[in-house]
């Protein structure tokens, strides 16, 4: 395009709105691409944190455990 090709060319509403419109579905595509291996990395973390919590309790449980011996008299 030339200097003065450019400065005559008159850019309309409609012109912003579909350009707009065009570079909103590029990011909405690549968005939802890389939505689902976030999603599904968080739960993983998520169920590892929550196994990790267990094995720890179950562990603080044992160790803290009170022996109770009842003898007949």
């Amino acid at each position: 395009m030339s200097e003065t090709s450019a400065a005559h060319e008159v850019i309309s509403r409609d012109d912003i709105r579909d350009k707009f419109r065009e570079l909103r579905g590029d990011l909405g595509q690549k968005a939802e691409a890389a939505r689902t291996p976030l999603l599904g990395a968080g739960m993983a973390a998520i169920g590892a944190l929550a196994v990790v919590a267990f094995w720890l309790g179950r562990r603080r449980g044992r160790a803290n455990r009170t022996v109770v011996e009842v003898r007949r008299v």
